[in-house]
């Protein structure tokens, strides 16, 4: 059963009333963590825009981007992410039921703000109100503010960009610390490794400009030292 057909098979039980953020109380197990982490993004996806108040081509097209989504499962996508924007929920509820069945995965949860971050800045542009939507969303996932920053200055153009801030190191650390800390994130950013933590396969785009940015801060790191 692929992806789309599980989610296609959860979002059944919405037809006997329930809403899209009561299907992430049934979405526990590991198998459901890869179902629950894309329903997860299409859903804030989908608050997000709004936040800015509208849906751009841009957008739609950046979504696609992150998911890979095919011609036969365009519509399942379609109707989590239309589920999402209608619901009454607000978004704080949606990221507070992910923050809980992501419970200690730093890791998974950072993924998912990388992904809206892709999204947030497709259009060119980054928006005040998807700054504070993201901005909060990251709390609720009890992400570290300067985790956040980071994420944020990877991809925010005029965002101020430390090479030893996206290395997760002191600037005056020793090159083979930053060394050490380099191949730690490449090896989390591995895509065995992102699947492993439930992200799907689908999603796995998302790794590429992460694992762009942390060679490119290696790179600029280690000819400053030679």
């Amino acid at each position: 059963m692929t992806l789309w057909s599980r989610i296609a098979t959860d979002l059944s039980s919405l037809a006997k009333g329930e809403s899209l953020s009561d299907v992430f109380e049934k979405l526990k197990t590991p198998p459901e963590r890869t179902v629950a982490f894309a329903i997860a993004i299409i859903a804030l996806s989908a608050k997000m825009a709004k936040a800015d108040g509208e849906v751009t081509k841009d957008e739609v097209t950046a979504f696609r981007e992150v998911f890979h989504i095919s011609k036969e499962n365009e519509s399942q996508a379609a109707k989590v992410f239309n589920l999402a924007r209608q619901d009454v929920a607000g978004f704080e509820a949606y990221a507070t039921k992910i923050s809980i069945m992501f419970k200690n995965d730093h890791q998974s949860l950072s993924d998912l703000i990388e992904g809206l971050f892709h999204i947030a800045l497709s259009d060119g542009n980054y928006h005040p109100a998807e700054n504070a939507f993201l901005q909060k969303v990251s709390e609720i996932f009890k992400i570290p503010e300067i985790s956040f920053l980071r994420i944020r200055s990877r991809f925010v153009p005029n965002a101020p960009k430390d090479p030893y801030s996206i290395l997760e190191v002191n600037s005056n650390a020793p090159i083979a610390e930053v060394r050490e800390s380099w191949r730690k994130l490449v090896r989390e950013t591995h895509p065995d490794q992102m699947i492993a933590r439930g992200v799907p396969e689908e999603v796995i785009q998302i790794a590429t400009k992460k694992l762009s940015d942390i060679n490119a801060a290696w790179e600029t790191i280690n000819k400053e030292v030679i």
